[in-house]
């Protein structure tokens, strides 16, 4: 018996894809070697600067310049998505990501290596935008509590797995894996998001804001470097001042251009939306909070309790494993049934409670509490991602998803720079060292006290859940069981209805 089995085509296969799984592969994918880019390169830092023969201050421009193209390019994001499509611009960002990864592994010299990170960054900055407003565009209104519990996952999983990828690779390997780790993952994304992630074009994007994009961009990279060396160089420091100064009045330039702007590139006018206003200055404060610990966490476990750089990484993985299980439970179970008011709130209180609980810790309490302290801070913290996701983009149009996103990730990068900054800055303060019978030791104290910075941090996010009203997030409320029957019902509806059609027209 001879088969007639025939192998599927590549149509086929792209046919048989949902496009709500091929976008979400690709944005989960993209994001996860972006996000923990940010954070896996800080442990190499120190094996950098011996290989090239540089101060270890001198590497910190690695960090810093990544950071600074991040924020140049994140605000021409939304409009470039808008103009040219979104899988046009995101297949681009992949592209230039990757490529600058391969090249700074690449990097003969401190030099090289500062000016491809630059690279990475523009490729950086228009990934988490133009990602976010192409899974919201795909997922409706009733499903965003899905769309965001995939944002969950690099969002929250990227940072607690970066210092244990990055200690391994450092330790075992070298710290040019730290950039080549990138690469199959790009590539990966690539060739997925070409075959099957499918076109789509705003209808009316709009001319390109060119005073927009330079005070937004530029008074947002001078700001950010002012704030990400202000715990390095001192907050009285010329450099500091000057870079963070002139930022700031370039921002505040920008807003009143922006205003009176017909097709601004940063649409401010989107603060207007209640529900959007109140769901990003919640994600604010508690990026401020969350990103900041996962850093301050990671000096306490090495610098405070004596552990190494692998250990410590293990050590702050739980909150990963929080947020993983966390997110299912939210999306799943609580937010329909709570509403993104109580939900958040809930949330927030649970976040700045797990982080004072770190304040308790003494020089020998077990790391384990630290560890299972960690999981409750990550399972509280998926739970304000989930809820604040799903209701921020509620009442946002499809034709303003695009520069929503822009704003909400710009706003979210800027919290967690400012947390890093604040929480250093606290440590610094207070000393991380004092002398105990004339020696040197680790003053925890410091990290105590870093830890209540947090938590109040984390706390005040509270005023912006408790201005959100569920009514303006109804639509994203759908009991998930619900939803699945109507589809269901829909579908059969549509397959039963061509054999209808004969009978009715007889």
């Amino acid at each position: 018996m001879v088969s007639t089995r025939v192998m599927p085509t590549l149509t086929d296969l792209q046919n048989r894809i949902n496009p709500k799984v091929a976008v979400s592969v690709v944005f989960v994918a993209a994001m996860f070697m972006s996000i923990m880019d940010t954070s896996i390169v800080n442990v190499a830092l120190p094996s950098i600067g011996r290989d090239f023969r540089v101060a270890p201050t001198a590497v910190a421009g690695v960090s810093i310049s990544f950071l600074v193209s991040l924020a140049v390019f994140i605000p021409a994001s939304g409009w470039l998505g808008d103009r040219f499509g979104g899988k046009r611009v995101l297949m681009t960002a992949i592209v230039v990501f990757t490529g600058a990864s391969a090249l700074c592994g690449l990097a003969s010299s401190l030099g090289e290596l500062v000016a491809f990170r630059v690279l990475q960054g523009v490729g950086g900055g228009m990934l988490a935008p133009v990602g976010t407003a192409m899974l919201f565009r795909t997922f409706p209104a009733q499903e965003r509590v899905r769309a965001a519990s995939i944002i969950v996952v690099p969002t929250a999983l990227a940072p607690a797995l970066a210092p244990v990828v990055g200690g391994l690779l450092v330790t075992d390997v070298s710290w040019r894996w730290v950039f080549y780790v990138n690469v199959p993952i790009g590539i990966a994304a690539l060739i997925f998001g070409v075959l099957f992630v499918k076109h789509s074009v705003e209808s009316h994007p709009g001319s390109f804001d060119g005073r927009g994009f330079l005070l937004s961009g530029i008074g947002l990279g001078l700001f950010m470097y002012g704030i990400s060396e202000g715990p390095e160089l001192g907050w009285s420091s010329v450099r500091v001042l000057l870079t963070g100064l002139l930022g700031a009045a370039l921002l505040v330039a920008m807003v009143v251009v922006e205003l009176r702007t017909r097709e601004p590139i940063v649409a401010l006018r989107l603060f207007g939306n209640g529900l959007f206003r109140s769901a990003t200055t919640a994600i604010v404060m508690v990026s401020i909070a969350f990103l900041g610990v996962l850093f301050a966490v990671t000096l306490y476990f090495q610098d405070g309790r004596g552990l190494s750089a692998l250990s410590a990484g293990l050590s702050q993985f739980p909150s990963a494993i929080g947020v993983m299980a966390g997110s299912q439970l939210a999306s799943r179970v609580i937010y329909w049934r709570l509403g993104p008011r109580r939900h958040l709130t809930i949330g927030l209180c649970g976040v700045a409670l797990f982080i004072a609980m770190l304040a308790l810790m003494g020089a020998h309490t077990s790391l384990w509490w630290a560890r299972l302290i960690l999981f409750g801070m990550g399972f509280s913290m998926s739970q304000v991602f989930v809820s604040a996701q799903a209701a921020s983009f509620a009442t946002i149009s499809g034709p303003d998803t695009g520069r929503a996103s822009t704003l909400y990730n710009a706003s979210r990068q800027l919290g967690g720079a400012i947390g890093v900054a604040l929480l250093t800055t606290t440590i610094v303060i207070i000393g991380p060292l004092h002398l105990v019978a004339g020696h040197p030791v680790a003053n925890l104290t410091a990290y105590r006290v870093c830890f209540l910075v947090a938590a109040t941090a984390a706390l005040l996010g509270v005023f912006g859940s408790l201005m959100i009203h569920d009514a303006d997030a109804a639509q994203t409320m759908v009991n998930p069981h619900e939803r699945k029957r109507a589809a269901a019902s829909a579908r059969a509806a549509a397959s039963t209805a061509p054999a209808v059609e004969p009978v009715l027209e007889r």
